[in-house]
């Protein structure tokens, strides 16, 4: 994909405060639609975070993890929020392109397996032998591979079935296939709404078998950051009183989400979002070494890791990735 620049659209975008409004406009761009793991930030907005930081934002929702990339890189939106390991292809494949994380939310990646337990599958060993249904386009499935290297498993063994997002859930209710890929807390939970005993449903979370890898992350437009610092250190501060709300009360924070979404079914976003939160946000490094920051030494792996399924260009450079330059030392506190 050629990145294109789009200065002007940039610099209309990137307008701050005037005389009619002490507020920097801050346009937001998530990666997905507006479900249980997007409510922090639509907290931050109804209980005055941001705006106790002079900014006002918008959200807009995506469509996928490499959606906000290209937004935040062309100037199109000056933060958004997006699958870190996308973002490195991204910069690889477009050197110079200014964009970069600075803010890890998903300290575990949701990647994940989930299989059936009445269908053979309850370790990643038990997938050889077995039907796997998997998007081609999902985050998961493309870090599959490293998964299988990780635990030792014979990629000859498993049948892998291309399906689609739409049929991926009901296939593995159904039972055509043992297990599918897909993001921990959405296609767990639309499998057992389709009928599925949760006992039934195994979710291997592939941060908890070998892989390095980190998830989705807060990035910025690295003309625009490093114009305007104050701007993002106010905004990520905000965007962490949201996620610490949710930490403490999650069903709290779903009528700032059903405000904006109001067909979504409020019990089953709480339990989306508990689940994020459970498995990907609130993680024991994150409260050992605060929220927001990476581990510098597996992120080092996770590079190694991402090369064994992609082939770099260049000489991958943590530096051009993340950045803790926004964020308090020692990041912040969910608790």
């Amino acid at each position: 994909m050629a990145f294109k620049p789009y200065a002007l659209a940039g610099a209309l975008l990137f307008a701050t405060a005037t005389a009619a409004s002490a507020e920097t406009a801050l346009p937001f761009a998530l990666d997905w639609k507006f479900e249980g793991p997007s409510a922090p930030y639509f907290v931050a907005i109804d209980k005055g975070y941001f705006a106790e930081a002079d900014l006002s934002v918008e959200i807009a929702a995506g469509s996928g993890s490499l959606d906000a990339i290209p937004k935040v890189a062309t100037g199109a939106f000056p933060v958004g929020f997006a699958d870190i390991n996308s973002l490195v292809r991204f910069l690889d494949q477009n050197p110079g392109a200014p964009v970069t994380a600075v803010m890890m939310i998903y300290d575990k990646p949701p990647f994940a397996v989930i299989g059936r337990k009445s269908l053979g599958v309850e370790t990643p060993a038990d997938l050889e032998g077995k039907v796997l249904g998997a998007p081609p386009p999902d985050g998961a499935w493309a870090q599959f591979p490293i998964f299988a290297a990780e635990n030792g498993l014979d990629m000859e063994a498993i049948t892998v079935e291309p399906v689609g997002f739409p049929t991926r859930e009901p296939m593995l209710a159904e039972g055509n296939v043992a297990a599918i890929t897909g993001f921990s807390f959405t296609s767990y939970l639309n499998t057992a709404r389709l009928g599925v005993p949760e006992e039934d449903l195994v979710t291997l979370l592939m941060a908890d078998y070998g892989v390095d890898l980190y998830g989705n992350a807060i990035i910025v437009n690295t003309d625009y950051a490093a114009e305007n610092p104050d701007v993002i250190k106010g905004f990520l501060a905000a965007v962490a009183k949201g996620w610490a709300d949710a930490v403490a009360d999650p069903a709290a924070t779903i009528p700032a989400l059903m405000e904006r979404n109001p067909a979504a079914d409020a019990e089953l976003e709480t339990r989306r979002l508990e689940l994020s939160i459970e498995a990907n946000v609130d993680t024991p490094w994150v409260a050992e070494n605060g929220f927001g920051g990476i581990d510098d030494a597996r992120f080092a792996s996770a590079l190694e890791q991402t090369a064994l399924t992609y082939e770099f260009q260049t000489t991958p450079d943590a530096g051009l990735y993340f950045t803790d330059a926004y964020l308090p030392e020692g990041g912040f506190a969910l608790k």
